[in-house]
């Protein structure tokens, strides 16, 4: 990418108070690339619009931008970026060092003062931000890597809003991946079409159609092949079937509980919460494993948590334990493809290599 436009803002409550960055990247067509907040705890507002410039060139120098032009309404930054003015302060004068030092890696760069109102998106995600109390992405732009891409056998048996995630992260560049199979265990789910829609093709593998698990997996296992498939995600998938010995570690399933708890036959969806609170369990969450030929078994991946709350009903926490399977299904993918997973014979989890 040639050249990206960057606006930032920063701001406090306080001064020091709750604070927050805001960035807003765009192509040079004005398309929006990247747009996200960040709660940045108690601070100033210079460290916050120190912050939000910081954030702004590593994500430019991530997209591998060439050239970039910030718009910022600090004037007392801009001047400091731009030499005519001195940091004095002991606290910002790391963060300035900062700002210099990415921006070596730019052949060209401008920093240019305008008014708030001109400011406005990078403004709205600071204020979103402070009232949310939490990180905020409006748009997630990925630099694309090298190298080919992961292809991803998907198996659903319902919504379809599981595989629908990786679709999305797929798209938006944050998995270096392509989908080119979905197969699906009956015709009349809603996932069916949602995959369909999102241009995927999809081959209606049901259980019933087949006298014995055994034929039923080889007609799963030949597709697969046949689409020279590298990784098999399941997502809603509700069938058991046997995982032949090339597709040993490379089938993988979210749990929507902690496993090895609330795991097994049965435990599926509502089924899976309802147990959760008849349990009396204060933490919930999801757990990403590996599949083998039973139920819940394989080596772990990776957990998330969250509160279960004493108002919870099984789908309040099921919509809850959603949002962090989101997070967890395409952190596990990217795990995968990056070679970063290896699963230790003696222990039944599986570890990330940093």
């Amino acid at each position: 990418m040639n050249k990206i436009i960057a606006y930032t803002d920063g701001g406090s409550r306080g001064n020091p108070g709750p604070s927050a960055a805001g960035i807003c990247l765009y192509d040079t067509q004005k398309n929006l690339l990247h747009c996200e907040g960040v709660y940045l705890g108690k601070s100033t507002n210079n460290v916050a619009e120190y912050s939000a410039v910081v954030k702004a060139l590593m994500r430019a120098t991530q997209l591998k931008a060439k050239t970039i032009e910030v718009f910022c309404d600090s004037e007392l930054l801009v001047k400091q970026i731009k030499g005519s003015y001195r940091v004095k302060s002991p606290t910002l004068k790391p963060l300035h060092q900062e700002v210099v030092r990415l921006l070596e890696a730019f052949d060209a760069w401008e920093f240019t003062h305008v008014l708030r109102g001109a400011n406005q998106e990078a403004d709205a995600m600071v204020n979103q931000c402070l009232d949310a109390g939490t990180d905020i992405l409006i748009k997630e732009a990925a630099a694309q890597p090298e190298g080919p891409k992961l292809r991803i056998g998907g198996l659903i048996s319902g919504s379809g809003r599981t595989l629908q995630n990786i679709v999305d992260h797929i798209q938006r560049g944050s998995i270096h991946a392509e989908l080119p199979i979905v197969i699906s265990s009956r015709s009349d789910v809603s996932g069916n079409q949602r995959m369909r829609d999102a241009g995927l093709p999809v081959t209606i593998i049901g259980r019933k159609d087949y006298p014995d698990i055994d034929r039923f997996s080889r007609a799963i296992e030949e597709r697969l092949i046949a689409a020279r498939v590298d990784l098999v995600l399941q997502g809603g998938w509700l069938c058991l079937w046997k995982i032949p010995t090339q597709f040993h570690n490379r089938v993988m399933n979210i749990h929507p509980a902690l496993l090895p708890s609330f795991g097994g036959k049965g435990m599926w969806g509502p089924h899976v919460h309802e147990a959760v609170l008849k349990a009396g369990c204060k933490v919930s969450g999801c757990t990403v494993h590996f599949c083998t030929d039973e139920y819940d078994q394989g080596p772990i991946l990776l957990q998330r948590t969250c509160p279960v709350e004493p108002e919870d009903t099984p789908d309040t926490l099921a919509a809850r334990v959603f949002g962090e399977e989101c997070i967890a299904y395409p952190e596990a993918v990217n795990l995968f493809a990056q070679g970063k997973l290896s699963v230790n014979p003696k222990r039944a989890a599986a570890a990330a290599q940093t």
